[in-house]
C-alpha cells in the first residue's frame, strides 16, 4: 500500500474522464492506461439499489448535492485505515469515478428507482425542488484493524427557500472482509454502501 500524502498535492493524483455504465458490479470494469510505470489498477463500480417502483409516490422533488468529505475522500482511490488512524491508498484498485460523484450518482439512481418522488436531480440541472439532500462522507474505507469495510454517511434534508433543516441522520454500515486486496475491498465497500443506501432511501421517502 502507498502512504497517503495528506497535502494539496493529492489533487494532482485525481484521474478524470472515467465514466462507466451502471450495473457492471464488483468486477474489474476496465484497465485504464496512463498511470505511469507499474501494473495498471483494476477499476471497480458501486451499485445503486434496484428498482422497486410503487404506486402512489410522494409528490415531492429532491435535488441531491455531491457529498463532501476530507481530502482523501475526494479521490478515486480505495482507502485503508490503519489501526493507528493513518490512511493509505490501496494499490491495484480504484473507483470508476471520484468517490463523491460516484456516490451522488448512486443515491440519485436509488431514489429514482423507487418511483416515490416527482423528480430527483442534481443542483446543476436547475430543476425546481422542494428539498435538498446534502451529505458528508465521514468514512468510506477498509479498517485493517477490524477487518471491515466501513461506510459512514451523514445526511440532511433542507427545505428549499427557507433553508431549514427538516431532518438529519447518520447512516453507518460495517461489512467483514476476508482480506485487504482490491477485489475484497471493493466488494465489501459496495455491500456496506448498499445497506446505507437502503436506509437512506427509506428515510427520504418515509422520514424514518
Amino acid at each position: 500500500m502507498m502512504r497517503l500524502p495528506l497535502s494539496p498535492a493529492l489533487a494532482g493524483r485525481l484521474l478524470s474522464g472515467r465514466f462507466l455504465r451502471a450495473g457492471a458490479l464488483l468486477a474489474p470494469l476496465a484497465l485504464l492506461g496512463g498511470c505511469g510505470g507499474g501494473a495498471t489498477p483494476l477499476t471497480f463500480d458501486l451499485a445503486a439499489l434496484p428498482g422497486q417502483a410503487r404506486a402512489g409516490g410522494a409528490a415531492r422533488s429532491i435535488v441531491v448535492s455531491e457529498p463532501v468529505g476530507l481530502q482523501p475522500m475526494e479521490a478515486d482511490r480505495i482507502i485503508v485505515r490503519e489501526p493507528g488512524g493513518s490512511l493509505s491508498f490501496l494499490g491495484g484498485g480504484q473507483w470508476a469515478d471520484r468517490l463523491p460523484r460516484l456516490i451522488q450518482t448512486r443515491v440519485i439512481q436509488s431514489l429514482e428507482n423507487t418511483g416515490r418522488l416527482r423528480s430527483v436531480s442534481r443542483p446543476t440541472d436547475k430543476v425546481p425542488s422542494d428539498y435538498q439532500l446534502v451529505s458528508e462522507i465521514r468514512e468510506f474505507d477498509i479498517n485493517s484493524g477490524t477487518g471491515e469495510a466501513v461506510v459512514d454517511l451523514s445526511a440532511k434534508l433542507i427545505a428549499e427557500g427557507s433553508g431549514r433543516v427538516v431532518n438529519a441522520r447518520v447512516f453507518t454500515a460495517r461489512v467483514p472482509v476476508q482480506k485487504v486486496d482490491p477485489q475484497s475491498a471493493a466488494a465489501g465497500l459496495d455491500a456496506a454502501l448498499g445497506q446505507v443506501l437502503a436506509d437512506l432511501v427509506r428515510w427520504v421517502n418515509t422520514g424514518r
